[in-house]
């Protein structure tokens, strides 16, 4: 497992890559793993080394988030910074292409046909990403998401939300925009306690709920600018929804979902099986969580090996 960094513009982006056997699937074939809110590259150490029996994979830090860059964040309505950036599903997604472009292709010596693997909302930028590609003619050869996040708190959701919760949004909107406010809130959710009170939820099995897993994601909240992609990231109401990409794909997606998971229901993931084209397989794990490829990682990653060799045989 090989670590790396990258100049993307003026931010550094740290990745993972694990090659593929020299005697593997010929160069132009790769899979890009993008964590979910809060992790890092570090999230997929368990998967990684596996999935690279048939193609080369990456795993990268999103802007914002891991070892890689944390910017000040821009909100609407907000003048430009000094080096400020507008967090979100755009800037992730144009991420994802240009490290395609500038460092998966120069490892390769050719231009490589993606499959793209996202956990929460690394599911979405996967998504957002896919369609880019599509839309410039050089589409993914997949997207498998991994307990894609629903976003029940965007906007453009807010009418299935208790009429309280409707009457509160203004002010909630508000006050996540105060630095001071989020500066005292990220203290408080940034504690190991609190870390692995979380997991014990997003991972009901219990499996890898260790020091290693909550050191992983406490560590980067001590960088300089965790905060700002903090505040950045929780003032995302009128971004991207999973259902808007998945009617425009035409990309193959499959998709891999915990039937225990306490923020993203199955149910919804069904529907969506039943509602968009492009969704050719939905594969249900009982018993796990949000993170079912960190919880049980023997089982995700056989399930995942074989969507894998099945599109880098083509």
């Amino acid at each position: 497992m090989q670590e790396g960094s990258w100049s993307w513009g003026a931010h550094r982006i740290s990745y993972l890559r694990v090659a593929a056997p020299t005697d593997g699937p010929p160069p132009g074939k790769a899979v890009l793993c993008v964590h979910g809110f809060g992790a890092s590259k570090r999230h997929w150490r368990h998967n990684v080394q596996a999935l690279a029996a048939g193609a080369d994979v990456y795993a990268i830090d999103l802007l914002g988030f891991g070892a890689s860059a944390k910017p000040p964040s821009q909100l609407a309505g907000e003048a430009p910074g000094a080096g400020s950036v507008r967090y979100g599903f755009d800037l992730w997604a144009q991420q994802l292409l240009a490290f395609s472009d500038q460092v998966i292709q120069r490892d390769q010596g050719q231009p490589s046909a993606l499959q793209l693997i996202g956990n929460s909302i690394g599911g979405v930028v996967a998504l957002n990403a896919a369609r880019l590609l599509q839309d410039r003619d050089t589409p993914a050869r997949q997207v498998i998401l991994i307990d894609c996040a629903q976003r029940e708190l965007d906007l453009k959701r807010l009418g299935e939300q208790p009429w309280s919760a409707q009457l509160g949004r203004p002010l909630l909107m508000a006050l996540v925009r105060q630095r001071w406010l989020i500066g005292s809130l990220f203290q408080l959710l940034a504690r190991p306690t609190v870390v692995r009170q979380v997991l014990r939820q997003a991972y009901p099995s219990g499996g890898h709920v260790d020091d290693e897993l909550v050191e992983l994601l406490v560590q980067p909240s001590r960088d300089p600018g965790a905060r700002e992609s903090f505040r950045g990231f929780v003032n995302l109401f009128d971004d991207w929804l999973a259902p808007q990409l998945l009617e425009q794909l035409q990309t193959p997606v499959r998709m891999l979902w915990g039937d225990a998971d306490p923020w993203e229901p199955v149910a919804e993931a069904q529907r969506w099986r039943q509602t968009f084209a492009c969704i050719r397989e939905l594969q249900v794990l009982p018993g796990l969580g949000h993170c079912p490829h960190d919880e049980r990682p023997a089982l995700f990653n056989q399930a995942l090996l074989q969507w894998l060799e099945r599109q880098t045989s083509t």
